[in-house]
């Protein structure tokens, strides 16, 4: 009976051994790992559409502003009456109440191209109107006509009705994907180059301490920076006062400043209500600067080949910049006004 079972049992084996060698072995497919960025201001490998939305800066309005500390960037911009404004980026922010929000002008357009941004404004120049509507390669919503479902206006004392709209990140993403169906993805790239590691400006031989900065736009409107030894940011200040978010009274910091210096002219066919020329910055071409990061600062080069296209920022030996891993502020101003930096 032994005999009978080994006999058996090698003919098992024999079978399925045979049958192994006539089965293809199938290999379980590896996962892919998914791709965790280490940059903690933006996720780089987010194909996320950006959003760009007008920050008003109006004396009187700054003291109400919120939603600032959320922006990966933020351009400031000179306008007419000697003033500024801002346009500020925010990614895969899904609830941030922003304002207050203001109109639009044509050179904003040239800094949304870069970022591939959906455009979000309250109103706007003339010019700027006459611009969106024959680029049908800028999505945007305007609350000021057609798109007034996102933003809503704070009752603030004393404060004209134009200085009070705000909105919430999640109403524009809301508003976008079930009202205006705008593409919400991009291949873009954030146009700039973060650094992993940590950047110390000190070691350029070029290097200047700038503890503080100021940069001015008009006889009595400046903004002033001052380092932070302990945080290794710079605060914030309108003039000299603190710069706060309106709704959580935290001061506004950075981590990244890059100044470009630029010539403008004027929108000669349109004016404002005040009766000002709208500018027309002279940002493409190339002109100077300044990158600001933990305490120096550097001269560098920009230069940005058409409105489309990318503003590269380089050193002086002509290396592209990289800058620091947080949030930065652009400061677009005259050649004529060099920043204080000391």
């Amino acid at each position: 009976m032994k005999k009978v079972y080994k006999f058996v049992l090698i003919i098992l084996c024999l079978f399925i051994t045979s049958c192994g060698k006539n089965e293809p072995i199938i290999e379980e497919p590896k996962k892919e790992e998914p791709q965790v960025s280490k940059i903690k201001i933006i996720d780089t490998y987010s194909k996320t559409r950006p959003y760009a939305l007008v920050i008003n800066n109006y004396p009187s309005a700054v003291k109400v502003q919120s939603g600032l500390d959320k922006a990966y960037a933020i351009y400031e911009f000179p306008i007419e009456g000697g003033m500024t404004r801002s346009l500020a980026f925010f990614k895969d922010q899904t609830d941030v109440k922003i304002g207050t929000i203001r109109s639009a002008r044509h050179n904003y357009m040239d800094y949304i191209y870069e970022h591939d941004a959906i455009f979000v404004h309250f109103g706007g120049s003339a010019k700027a109107y006459e611009e969106l509507a024959n680029d049908k390669d800028i999505d945007h919503i305007d609350g000021n006509t057609t798109d007034k479902t996102p933003f809503w206006r704070e009752q603030h004392e004393n404060l004209a009705w134009e200085h009070r709209v705000y909105t919430n990140m999640s109403n524009i993403i809301d508003y976008i994907t079930n009202v205006k169906n705008f593409r919400t993805t991009t291949d873009v790239k954030v146009p700039f180059n973060y650094s992993e590691n940590e950047i110390s400006l000190n070691e350029k031989e070029d290097a200047i301490l700038a503890n503080d900065v100021k940069i001015s736009y008009g006889s009595n409107y400046y903004i002033t920076f001052k380092y932070n030894n302990e945080t290794k940011r710079y605060d914030r200040f309108f003039k000299t006062t603190p710069h706060t978010d309106y709704f959580t009274k935290k001061q506004y910091d950075c981590k990244n400043i890059i100044v470009a210096l630029m010539s403008w002219g004027y929108d000669t066919a349109h004016k404002d209500k005040a009766n000002n020329n709208y500018l027309d910055l002279n940002d493409t071409g190339t002109g100077s600067g300044y990158y600001i990061t933990n305490g120096y600062a550097v001269p560098i080069t920009w230069q940005k080949d058409t409105r489309s296209s990318k503003t590269i920022y380089k050193y002086l030996d002509g290396t592209e910049i990289s800058i620091n891993d947080g949030n930065t502020w652009i400061m677009l101003m005259s050649k004529d006004k060099n920043p204080e930096i000391k």
